[in-house]
C-alpha cells in the first residue's frame, strides 16, 4: 500500500472529498508550518551575518595590531623628519596632532559603519512581501519586488 501523505502529512479524505472544516484545519497547519519555516530562515540569515561580522572584526583587529607597529614606526621618522626645520617636541606635537584628528576622523566613519544595519534578512523580507500575493493566487505581483 503507497503513502498518499502529502509533504505537511494531510491524508486525503476516503471519498476524495473533504470537509471546510478539514480545511480550514490543514490552512492553520500550513501557516504553522510556513511560519516555523520562516522563523528558521531569519534564525539562519542571522547566524550567517554574525559570523561574518565576527570574521570581519576579528581581521580588523589583526590588521590594527600590525598597523599600530607601523604607525608608530612611520611617525617617528615624520616627527624626525620635521625637526631638520624646527625644535623636535615642536614637530613631535605636530605629528601627534595630525594623527590623532586622522584617528578621530576613522573613528567616526567606523561608527558610522558599525550601525545595527549591517544585520540583515533580505531573502526572509522578500519572502514575506510575496507571502500574500502567493495565497490569493497572483502569482505575477510578488515578483515586482524582486527587480
Amino acid at each position: 500500500m503507497s503513502d498518499t501523505r502529502s509533504p505537511f502529512n494531510f491524508r486525503p479524505a476516503a471519498d476524495g472529498q473533504e470537509s471546510i472544516s478539514d480545511l480550514l484545519r490543514q490552512l492553520a497547519d500550513q501557516g504553522s508550518h510556513l511560519a516555523q519555516q520562516q522563523v528558521s530562515l531569519v534564525q539562519a540569515e542571522v547566524r550567517e551575518s554574525v559570523s561574518d561580522l565576527k570574521l570581519g572584526v576579528g581581521a580588523m583587529a589583526g590588521a590594527a595590531v600590525v598597523g599600530i607597529a607601523g604607525l608608530g614606526v612611520l611617525l617617528m621618522g615624520l616627527a624626525y623628519l620635521l625637526a631638520e626645520a624646527m625644535d623636535l617636541w615642536l614637530a613631535t606635537l605636530i605629528v601627534a596632532g595630525a594623527t590623532l584628528l586622522g584617528a578621530f576622523l576613522l573613528f567616526l566613519a567606523g561608527r558610522k559603519k558599525m550601525a545595527a544595519g549591517a544585520l540583515h534578512a533580505d531573502r526572509t523580507r522578500r519572502t514575506l512581501e510575496r507571502a500574500p500575493s502567493a495565497l490569493s493566487g497572483n502569482s505575477n505581483e510578488g515578483h515586482l519586488h524582486d527587480r
